[in-house]
């Protein structure tokens, strides 16, 4: 009976190990995982994980595609932590959910833009545009703002960072709006007049923001991208070695050289 329970217990053994936030492995290092979205948050780790190997942390990066299950991980302690997502967009999550994932620091903004392949110009938007934005509660708003700063809709309110579609209260060209998943939204290019896009899915759609966008953010928006844990590690020293590796010198000058103002550097 031994025998057939000896090689169960060692694979039980094996995956605790294996578990984010456990201790040092057999090299001295210790391990952190961070759940991210490949352009430009994965693509930044990956030249912070030699600093972090100086100081003994092993950086294992997790690449998602969406901005849901990212949260969803941290909350479970599948990971320790994760980059991509904005503090309205974090609030926003922690109230629907039920959460209290905490932000740790601020890295890079990327400036929100508006594009389109039918026009070159915001100016020769038909009446009766179909345009798509994000459906989620802080993209949608962000969206939402850009527009009206640029005179397409008017607001009820021009700052509330959670205004909807609903708020609304003048629309002279008449745009018909599509929500939709914001990963999905570059693939509506084809199909609509105007698409609202977050900046790490135009860049992985081969849209140069600076050059591409009809309307985008200036340097002074406020949507900040968060490192983001949890109550229970945000003072993890191997958590404050990355939030320092991230606001470094070296990683300011790769986001600066890297994305030529796509990404700006927040710190």
């Amino acid at each position: 009976m031994n025998r057939l329970l000896a090689p169960l217990a060692a694979l039980l053994l094996l995956v605790g190990c294996s578990a984010p936030g456990n201790g040092a492995a057999d090299n001295g290092t210790q391990t952190l995982t961070v759940a991210a979205t490949a352009i430009p948050h994965a693509e930044i780790l990956k030249q912070v994980k030699p600093l972090l190997a100086k100081e003994g942390v092993d950086l294992q990066v997790k690449v998602f595609a969406d901005y849901v299950q990212p949260n969803s991980q941290v909350v479970e302690k599948s990971v320790d932590l994760n980059y991509f997502q904005t503090k309205p967009y974090l609030d926003a999550f922690n109230r629907e959910h039920g959460t209290n994932l905490v932000v740790i620091t601020g890295v890079h903004i990327e400036p929100f833009g508006a594009y389109s392949r039918k026009y070159k110009s915001i100016d020769q938007l038909p009446d009766g545009a179909s345009v798509t934005i994000p459906n989620d509660p802080s993209n949608n708003s962000r969206a939402l703002l850009l527009l009206a700063k640029h005179g397409l809709i008017s607001l009820k309110d021009p700052t509330n960072e959670m205004s909807t579609l609903k708020d609304i209260t003048a629309n002279p060209k008449h745009l018909q709006f599509r929500q939709l998943e914001a990963a999905m939204l570059p693939r509506t290019l084809d199909e609509v007049d105007l698409a609202l896009i977050n900046t790490n899915y135009a860049l992985a759609a081969g849209l140069n923001p600076t050059k591409d966008a009809l309307l985008i953010e200036d340097k002074n928006s406020p949507y900040v991208n968060y490192l983001v844990g949890r109550p229970d590690n945000q003072n993890d020293p191997r958590v404050q070695k990355l939030a320092k590796a991230l606001n470094s010198p070296e990683i300011k000058a790769f986001i600066e050289q890297k994305y030529q103002g796509a990404v700006l550097p927040a710190f």
